[in-house]
């Protein structure tokens, strides 16, 4: 199946005179998908149970007939006021008990029945009306679930569903006090009634409690998604998707995901670079304009390990974005580069937002592909241009990676609850060992703990994860191939307790870790064949072979067999270093490449993707600045 393109689109937006020429020139352009209706609530129900569908029924027939297949969405993101009215008590609430107000989006708490039960309505009257229209094929559930902070709700709901879910979970308050370590500082509660959610607690609150909050929190979510497509299903054999974000996880992405067909996520690069990532400022300069070569990369494979093998970019930023804290516009080619890299790691479809940038409200400076006077934006010829070079490949299938990291939601929950250093931070760790391998050219593939086959894997890592899973532990005692656990793996049970014997408890691994100190910027420890650890370093004992030490003798990095432990955070030169030589011993071939550029290999290409300002030569391909080639394999 070839790879197609697409836009955001918002008829309720624009004069229905302009409706027509404007889905001509997006089938003109190359583009197959339109997603609309995910914010038109208002629109199609101005005051309870008075509906217009007159504009969407021309609206999705219009651009069907232009030859586009419609992403219809649900509205949920944004409940019309109305809904407020009815229900004044469906607004999240933040930890010093405001409301969040009416006025934006994603003004509703996950926790609140009422509302939830409104969404099953409106999803199920979409479903009745358009589940069977031709042209609508597929259907996007809600949009970014956690934007704006609105996962985690402590609203009157939220604390009553919470009580209820600890009730459930431990059927009395003693197994609650024992499992949470209550003795200590008399935190004990005699009824499930007394306990509140984590917060403006005087000093820090319990962990344990924080780790439930948190699930609970996340199940939220996950409980909201499932109704409304438990609602679509039978009215619809069209895909159902969510739109997911970067570098959000405040709930479990892989729980979510399980009722959904689709994975798809919002990819807005130069955005990401200045507001959601951490690196020196010259990095940030020198990928100003093209952001960072490994941030989108990394939510590829993690959204298409979400998605069970299928996933799409649901908006992918043409030009300047109105959210971040400086918005540069992209290199020339750079729209090029981003979708050709998400379809080389498998993108089934790549959906550029929005269609024409908007003249009032709150995203009057986000770009789109066309002006607001309707001129062609710099984007729009670069679309057109994927779109033709799309048409001239052959299809472009995934290869099967030979390396794997192992990812988990409620580790960064348990890291952020009790970071023990201020820097430690578990998406940062995970990104930094990807970062690492595709410096080196390796391709890689993200699992979820859950069910991990590691069987087609030459090399498995696991970075920070919270706790191992009994099904996990076995996995790795018959992996033939080589594992590295660490830092921080399997150092808290569930309940967040330190676990006896002490961890890793690794099957075969003769190894303890007797002592963690997290260390500040300046305090490194060098190591004796290069670079350093910083940030978070533990001190092991036990007879497993050591692989990497300290300068002053400390076990840094120790094994038994293919199974490894990494005891502390390595800097760039010493994770790439420790990379390639995992490597080599599991037979993955590795080359080094030149800063900001990347590759990806699939079944017949490989993709050369140059991130950064100036042309780049590898293995005799010079690849132009902000730019992206490809050569098949022989």
């Amino acid at each position: 199946m070839k790879p197609a393109l697409g836009v955001c689109y918002y008829p309720e937006h624009w004069p229905e005179e302009i409706w027509a020429e404007d889905a001509a020139r997006m089938v003109e352009a190359g583009l197959t998908w339109v997603r609309i209706g995910e914010f038109a609530w208002s629109r199609l129900e101005a005051q309870p149970g008075q509906f217009t569908f007159d504009w969407l029924d021309r609206a999705i027939e219009t651009l069907g007939t232009a030859g586009l297949k419609v992403v219809l969405g649900t509205p949920t993101a944004t409940p019309p006021r109305w809904m407020v009215e009815k229900h004044p008590d469906m607004l999240a609430v933040d930890a010093e008990g405001r409301p969040r107000k009416f006025g934006s989006r994603r003004h509703y708490c996950f926790s609140h029945l009422g509302y939830r039960e409104e969404s099953v309505r409106i999803a199920r009257i979409l479903g009745e009306r358009y589940g069977r229209n031709p042209h609508v094929q597929a259907w996007q559930i809600d949009n970014e679930y956690a934007c704006h902070d609105t996962t985690v709700s402590y609203s009157a709901a939220a604390i009553a569903g919470f009580r209820n879910w600890l009730a459930q979970k431990y059927q009395s308050p003693d197994a609650l006090n024992r499992a949470w370590g209550n003795v200590f500082w008399s935190m004990e509660y005699a009824d499930f009634s007394e306990i509140d959610p984590p917060a403006l607690t005087v000093t820090e609150p319990n962990p344990s409690h924080v780790m439930d909050w948190r699930r609970y929190s996340s199940d939220q979510v996950v409980a909201y998604n499932r109704v409304q497509a438990q609602a679509l299903r039978p009215l619809t054999d069209a895909p159902l998707i969510h739109n997911y974000m970067g570098r959000v996880l405040e709930f479990d992405h892989f729980d979510t995901g399980a009722d959904l067909d689709i994975a798809s996520w919002d990819s807005y690069p130069i955005g990401f670079l200045s507001d959601r990532l951490e690196d020196t400022a010259e990095h940030k300069r020198r990928f100003l304009r093209q952001g960072d070569p490994d941030m989108q990369a990394f939510h590829h494979d993690l959204y298409r390990a979400v998605g069970r093998g299928r996933w799409w970019v649901m908006e992918q930023q043409p030009g300047p974005v109105n959210w971040a804290p400086h918005n540069p516009a992209p290199l020339p080619g750079m729209a090029r580069l981003w979708a050709w890299e998400a379809i080389a790691h498998g993108a089934e479809a790549v959906c550029y937002f929005r269609w024409r940038q908007a003249p009032f409200a709150q995203e009057q400076m986000h770009a789109g592909l066309l002006r607001p006077d309707s001129a062609p934006a710099p984007a729009l010829a670069e679309a057109a241009q994927v779109a033709r070079e799309i048409e001239e490949m052959p299809d472009v299938t995934p290869a099967q990676a030979r390396v794997a990291i192992l990812f988990d939601y409620p580790s960064s929950w348990a890291w952020e609850t009790q970071p023990q250093g201020a820097d430690f931070d578990y998406f940062r760790l995970v990104t930094e060992v990807y970062r690492g391998l595709r410096r080196l050219g390796v391709n890689v593939d993200i699992l979820p703990l859950a069910g991990a086959d590691l069987s087609a894997y030459k090399l498995v890592l696991g970075p920070g994860l919270f706790t191992l899973p009994d099904a996990l532990r076995a996995a790795l005692a018959t992996h033939s191939g080589l594992a590295i656990l660490g830092p921080r793996t399997g150092t808290r049970t569930p309940n967040f307790a330190i676990p006896v014997p002490l961890p890793p408890a690794l099957p075969g691994l003769d190894t303890t870790i007797a002592l963690t100190e997290s260390l500040p910027n300046g305090a490194e420890e060098p190591l004796e064949a290069g670079g350093c650890i910083g940030r978070w370093l533990e001190r092991l004992e036990g007879s497993a072979e050591v692989v990497e030490r300290t300068t002053a003798g400390q076990p840094v990095l120790v094994r038994s067999g293919g199974l490894h432990y990494l005891a502390g955070w390595p800097d760039p030169e010493a994770m790439v270093r420790i990379l390639r030589s995992a490597c080599a011993e599991a037979g993955v071939a590795t080359t080094d490449l030149p800063d900001g550029l990347r590759i990806r290999d699939t079944a017949t290409h490989r993709f050369y993707i140059n991130y950064a300002p100036e042309p780049l030569n590898h293995d005799g391909v010079t690849v132009p600045a902000a730019g992206v080639t490809w050569t098949p394999f022989r």
